[in-house]
């Protein structure tokens, strides 16, 4: 991981996470992640662990989406975990993600919440 840019600040993750995705480097994107993150992806279904979030990644960025930069909301820090968000310009309702600061002080994403949807009736 260290040869990319590590986020010093929860909200510098999404930022990364946009340029590595229109770069197609899924090892990139899977690099914010820690080892054992939780991302909610495809919908209704959880990817765990980082090499699990690589490979998802390499098929997703297979068909070269491009991600555009989302405002993020205010990001809430309590210690070392930290919850941020934004609003989608998709439509998707709604991002959360939880990140937790590293012992070389960048964070990673530990749960990440990509859409939510609402519940069926």
């Amino acid at each position: 991981m260290s040869e990319y840019e590590r986020p010093l600040r929860p909200e510098d993750i999404t930022r990364l996470f946009v340029e590595r995705s229109n770069a197609g480097d899924a090892a990139g994107v899977a690099a914010l992640y820690e080892e054992n993150a939780v991302l909610a992806y495809p919908p209704g279904e959880q990817t765990v662990g980082r090499e699990a979030i690589r490979a998802l990644w390499e098929k997703v960025l297979a068909s070269n989406p491009r991600f555009e930069p989302e405002q993020p909301l205010p990001t809430l820090i309590s210690g070392d975990i930290a919850l941020t968000s934004t609003p989608p310009r998709d439509g998707a309702g709604a991002r959360a993600q939880v990140a937790r600061r590293q012992p070389d002080g960048s964070w990673l994403r530990l749960l990440d919440q990509p859409e939510f949807t609402l519940p069926r009736d």
